[in-house]
């Protein structure tokens, strides 16, 4: 997802290399903060343009660097014409040739998700199997604590075609010119940025739908919340370890009151529609109801109890929240545009499965996800079959890590969980579990072809759906309504009645069906959005994901 071009008829400023070192000589650091100013379009100018030297180390977005020399390597390798040349030069000289796509932990968020949002549209304007080979290798790579090296020929090879895909893509995908510079610009970050400066940036930016509802209405909201900032956020709420019901009265109840004001859950003072702010110190019906609706817009469990969570959650500064409103806007920019289709999305933070039709949910319902450890991926796929009463192959992680180990305490392991071995391969025993009620995949799995071996499927474990926080799986989907999706996707098969689904479950014999039109999966990862009731959601950051973005999009 980069693009490496350098014009051979042009006298180019090498980085200084002596011996045998080809490390790319560090940017000049600037004696302050850079200076803000509007970035130069690389996609405007006819010329080069001048390399960004504003841009060093401790303020990039990348902790990784370029060499001049390489990226004129490159364009000479892949025998790059002018034109595309000196977009590639372009390209890295406005970010003072930072990586675009690798920071030193590994991929970025943005290589991610474009990579993404390129197997979703089907695009082979420069279908390199190496480079996408590469991308699989690497999002599938769990040496941690393991830094990159700017120097690796690999690495840098990487870079570049990624960089080279992404101006085709945008190409093709942007006949617009104007909306093509618009993301251009704000697709990949070049520069560590001042949270407030950032979102009043966004603010101010006119609605030219290029970006899609989903993300305007997060921005909408976004404005709100600087406001709020403005005025000197909310006061934080003293620490409890008790729980407070309704027919409580204690001091703290008018302080919750409060807060819950400044939000909106509680009618405000100011509001203008003649309601009078309680600020009573009695827990009562109202304030119950208020509370229900703090819990259920930060995936808490809707109990109407106020405890040390909900205290939590609320004492979370707007600060902080508005970093969150900018990662996942960040991520909204990438969304596939056809959103007038239907489309499965998984939102991995917010434990839930929607399936949308025109936009609008069709289907909703509670899901599994990977436990820590074992973090499902995000990507997106078509899924094209499905398979009832599905053997279950381990993995030869599974069977390495947990299966050997209980195989050696029970000699009857295999038989009292319904598994059987089927061969080796490279010293281990090729184990799979037979269809049944004990079967891990369920009744149903549904498939979506990706580098991962990650699909949906049914669970026998249907309490884990009834759990606020649902991260135990190895890394696939479970689902809470199997059959009910299995029924949606083959509604237009006449064959296929949710009777006849029943009958071949009953049957307990492993059989597949392919889909007449495959369906578009979106795995994403969301914890501050917009929800079709116009309500602003906000979702624990399970992975780490939004504070790693964080630490390479904002300054301290």
């Amino acid at each position: 997802m980069r693009y490496s071009i350098a014009l051979v008829t042009i006298i180019f400023v090498f980085s200084c290399r002596s011996g045998t070192d080809r490390r790319p000589a560090p940017p000049p650091a600037p004696s302050a903060t850079p200076e803000a100013r509007t970035p130069v379009n690389p996609l405007e100018s006819d010329t080069l343009i001048a390399r960004n030297t504003s841009i060093d180390p401790a303020h990039a977005y990348s902790d990784l660097f370029l060499d001049s020399a390489d990226l004129n390597l490159f364009i000479e390798q892949q025998h790059l014409n002018d034109t595309l040349a000196r977009e590639l030069h372009n390209f890295y000289n406005a970010r003072n040739f930072q990586y675009a796509w690798f920071d030193q932990d590994g991929l970025s968020e943005q290589a991610l998700a474009f990579s993404s949002l390129y197997q979703y549209s089907k695009d082979s304007s420069t279908g390199r199997k190496w480079l996408d080979r590469e991308l699989d290798i690497l999002q599938g790579d769990d040496s941690s604590g393991q830094k990159l090296d700017p120097i690796d020929p690999t690495l840098q090879r990487t870079e570049m075609l990624m960089t080279w895909r992404f101006m085709n893509f945008l190409n093709d995908r942007y006949p617009d010119k104007k909306q093509r510079l618009d993301a251009y610009l704000q697709l990949i970050p070049v520069q560590k940025q001042d949270p407030l400066e950032m979102a009043r940036t966004i603010i101010a930016q006119p609605d030219n739908g290029a970006n899609g509802p989903v993300y305007q209405a997060l921005a909408d909201q976004l404005n709100d919340y600087v406001q709020l900032q403005e005025k000197g956020g909310w006061q934080r709420l003293p620490k409890t370890h008790r729980n407070y019901r309704p027919g409580d009265k204690a001091g703290f109840i008018t302080a919750i009151k409060k807060r819950l004001q400044v939000t909106g859950e509680m009618p405000a003072p100011d509001t203008g529609d003649g309601a009078i702010a309680d600020t009573s110190n009695l827990f009562d019906k109202k304030l119950e109801k208020a509370i229900k609706s703090f819990q259920h817009n930060h995936g808490l469990t809707p109990d109407g109890h106020i405890g040390p969570e909900v205290i939590k959650a609320l004492n979370i500064p707007v600060r902080t929240r508005i970093k969150t409103m900018l990662v996942n806007l960040e991520r909204m920019r990438w969304l596939p545009a056809d959103s007038d289709r239907q489309v499965i999305i998984v939102n991995i933070p917010d434990f839930r499965l929607q399936v949308l039709e025109a936009g609008h949910p069709a289907l909703t319902m509670n899901v599994v996800v990977g436990k820590e450890g074992h973090s499902t991926v995000l990507f997106s796929g078509r899924l094209n079959r499905i398979v009832f009463n599905p053997y279950w192959n381990i993995p030869p992680s599974i069977v390495r890590k947990e299966v050997m180990s209980a195989m050696e305490k029970d000699k009857d392991y295999l038989d009292e969980h319904d598994m059987e071995m089927t061969g080796q391969e490279r010293g281990l025993p090729v184990i799979r579990q037979r269809p049944g009620d004990k079967n891990e995949l369920g009744r149903i799995k549904f498939l979506f072809p990706n580098s991962f071996n990650i699909y949906l499927h049914d669970t026998p474990h249907k309490e884990l759906f009834s759990r606020t926080r649902r991260a135990y799986s190895h890394g696939c989907i479970r689902v809470a309504d199997a059959r009910g999706l299995a029924a949606w996707l083959l509604q237009d098969m006449p064959d296929w009645s949710k009777e006849k689904i029943g009958e071949v479950i009953d049957e307990k014999k492993e059989k597949g069906v392919v889909l007449k039109d495959p369906v578009p999966v979106l795995i994403v990862y969301y914890t501050a959005w917009v929800d079709e009731e116009k309500k602003l959601q906000f979702r624990e950051d399970i992975y780490a994901h939004d504070s790693a973005v964080a630490q390479h999009l904002f300054l301290p």
